[in-house]
């Protein structure tokens, strides 16, 4: 009997019918001829007789190779090319066997643990630890496949991350101070090396360093790969600094090239990284690159390991490969289903040109990069995936055309995102869409730094998502964000669930229209417990319809930013946000987009000649509409040169009984936010808001899903 089908089913033309079978198994040969009772040993066999078996053209029904269960380890990416693909009535699938936990790992096993041995080493460590420390040696492990720190972070390039190490299916902590959760602060900037911010405050240059409190580290020896992480100048652009010196008398550091875009500013946080002296708590690690030994302090270890060189035995991996898992390149029509990604230093998978690519019920877990990477191409989907614990972010959108307005038709779909941004933490968000025309439907967001969903371009649709717990490292942020750029027209985020946010400094946003961004639909969302719940940040003809708002602060907010004549935001209006409205075909969009055409009246006609002898002005916040909404708690701030008679804001219920069915808690779904058959928001236009819809579909593909995540667990 064939395996079961229950992923695969599920996907339009796909059948139980399959002509050609293939098998991959841990115990297999590739002499072998791949059926279920002798099967291949690799998948590159594997690749090899799918390109054999297509020469006489795809079967009937498509073609499956079956991914059999156990650990396979790759030292190179599995890249599909335009040879492997499939076709729409005969598909291409790699399917983990039912029941049988299949995973691709980028990294090894390390088991052959021992207490640490050498003396020196036992005195650099806090004494708390030196019971409880083990090592392993990495042997003959070449440097090369562990990687070096580099600097990673806001403005920097996405490269494959350091070697990590990963424990019971979490990523461990490299030795910091202060320790995960804490943080210490610049103290201050040498003196003379500061200069202003242009928002009245100062900022030291990068060359000179910074300051910091107290002597905590005098008792660090030298080291050449000391690092630093911070927020350096705002709460929203953290990067990564490899230290150049260390004057602990002066209290100074000084990072290396290539510098970050910002400076430092006193009072903002940051942390030291890798330091054997503060490897002082469970699922702290450090990695002495030179001599090829790990240290690691293994959580819920309660006992002491023993004497120096006392062997213990305990599982963990560290990831080595630096590329993604499985990358497939003009490669269309094939589905990678039912499979666990995990510990690469890259990206799990990577999908570039092509057509109509899936990847449905898969774990990505412990990555260094992104789950997903989807560049360019047509009708790619991620569906009903569990994506965990990555270093950046989770699945990446990217395709369709601007000039055109051409769709690339890319999804996101029914997935579960936590914990992404373990490294860069700003700007990595579970979901990223760039270009034109994406979809992101009943996913889970949470427990994420900085934002959930992160889109830039047109006609994109974010509709009944659960998003909570997110921004709890950053500030300025938005759990669904976009910003300054006048031509992102057609986009729609309606009937999500926004709920619980965090956020530091100026705290974070539910729907975070940033910097003049404009002519977004806000439509039928609820937002409970939410700092500014939609905050429309200089923009234009946006729609806030519809929406419930409960205990948010405030439910709607509207500044007119693009009025402020300072230099910032004065060039911010008179030379980014024109530069963009100009570098797109102006008359396609104004066709498209008609309200653009107001936008005529500050930079002037792209049919006719420039606005000449004025001196530009700014362009206000006009023409958003706020209708139809239903708000418990604060309501309404209009400030920062916007102006209440510029907006259309009209039948929003704010006081009063608004009939709820409640009272509502704070474990509460989305369904829990109903509106009562007797409330007076029916007279005024509202609609029924579909909350049963709102997050997780619990379907077949994520009961598997959430099988295999349990399952194959350490």
């Amino acid at each position: 009997m064939k395996p079961c089908l229950a992923l695969g089913c599920l996907l339009a033309g796909l059948s139980a019918g399959n002509a050609v079978d293939f098998h991959v198994a841990l115990d297999g040969d590739d002499r072998n001829p791949g059926n279920a009772a002798r099967p291949f040993a690799t998948l590159e066999r594997a690749q090899a007789a799918v390109r054999q078996a297509k020469a006489g053209g795809l079967p009937s029904g498509g073609l499956t190779v079956w991914v059999h269960g156990g650990d396979h380890l790759r030292r190179g990416a599995l890249r599909l090319t335009d040879e492997d693909s499939g076709s729409m009535e005969a598909p291409v699938v790699w399917r983990g066997v039912p029941g049988e936990k299949a995973r691709l790992l980028g990294g090894i096993a390390l088991s052959a643990w021992q207490a640490v041995s050498d003396a020196a080493v036992r005195d650099r460590l806090p004494a708390v630890a030196r019971q409880q420390v083990v090592e392993c040696d990495l042997g003959n492990l070449a440097t090369d496949r562990l990687g070096a720190m580099q600097s990673r972070g806001f403005g920097r390039p996405t490269r494959a991350a350091h070697c990590e190490l990963f424990f019971a299916g979490h990523p461990m902590t490299l030795a910091r101070w202060p320790n995960e959760g804490e943080w210490t602060t610049i103290a201050g900037i040498p003196e003379g090396a500061g200069s202003g911010d242009g928002h009245g405050r100062t900022i030291g240059d990068l060359a000179a360093g910074f300051l910091y409190a107290g002597d905590r580290p005098r008792g660090w020896q030298p080291s050449e790969d000391l690092w630093v992480h911070g927020y350096w100048a705002w709460d929203w652009a953290n990067s990564y600094e490899r230290v150049a010196a260390l004057d602990p008398e002066k209290r100074l550091v000084k990072t290396a090239e290539p510098y970050g875009l910002y400076g430092f500013r006193p009072g903002q946080r940051f942390h030291f990284l890798n330091v054997l002296e503060e490897l002082d708590q469970p699922g702290e690690w450090f990695l002495d690159r030179g001599r090829g030994r790990l240290f690691w302090w293994p959580p819920g270890v309660r006992d002491s390991l023993g004497h120096p060189g006392k062997a213990v035995q305990l599982a963990a991996w560290l990831s080595l490969l630096d590329q993604p898992l499985i990358e497939l390149e003009g490669a269309s029509q094939v589905s990678l289903e039912g499979l666990v990604f995990e510990a690469t230093r890259a990206s799990a998978v990577r999908i570039h040109g092509g057509e109509g690519n899936r990847v449905v019920g898969c774990v990505l877990r412990n990555l260094g990069n992104w789950g997903v990477r989807i560049e360019g191409g047509a009708g790619h989907g991620v569906i009903g995936c569990e994506i965990l614990d990555t270093g950046d972010g989770g699945v990446s959108l990217s395709g369709g055309n601007r000039d055109t307005l051409e769709a690339a038709g890319h999804f996101v779909e029914n997935c579960h995102f936590a914990r992404q941004g373990r490294w860069s933490k700003c700007y990595v968000p579970a979901i990223q869409m760039s270009g034109v025309g994406h979809r992101a439907a009943h996913n889970l967001i949470h427990d994420h730094p900085h934002c959930a969903i992160l889109y830039g371009g047109n006609d994109h649709l974010i509709e009944f998502n659960e998003i909570h717990h997110i921004a709890l490292e950053t500030g300025d942020v938005g759990a669904i964000y976009a910003g300054r750029d006048y031509t992102f027209r057609g986009n729609r985020i309606r009937h999500n669930f926004i709920h619980h946010t965090g956020g530091v400094g100026m705290g974070s946003m539910g729907v975070y229209m940033d910097d003049c961004v404009s002519g977004t639909e806000i439509f039928g969302n609820v937002f409970y417990k939410v700092q500014r719940a939609a905050f429309l940040g200089g923009g234009r003809d946006h729609q806030v319809i519809n929406n419930l708002f409960v205990d948010c602060n405030h439910a709607v907010e509207i500044d007119g930013r693009g009025l402020d004549p300072s230099p910032v935001w004065h060039h911010q209006s008179d030379r980014t946000l024109r530069e963009r409205l100009e570098a797109v075909p102006l008359s396609l969009y104004r066709t498209r987009y008609p309200a653009l055409r107001a936008l005529d009246r500050y930079y002037g006609s792209p049919d006719g000649p420039p606005i000449t002898g004025e001196v530009f002005k700014g362009v206000p916040a006009e023409n958003n509409r706020v209708e139809r909404n239903l708000c418990v708690g604060k309501w309404l701030h209009i400030y920062w040169h916007a102006q209440a008679d510029a907006q259309q804001i009209t039948d929003n219920l704010t006081a009063g009984d608004l009939g709820l069915v409640g009272p509502v808690n704070d474990g509460a779904g989305a369904a829990a936010f109903r509106v009562r058959p007797d409330s007076p928001a029916w007279a005024s236009g509202f609609e029924p808001l579909p909350v049963e819809r709102m997050g997780l579909r619990r379907d077949a593909v994520r009961r598997e899903v959430e099988w295999l995540q349990v399952n194959t667990l350490p």
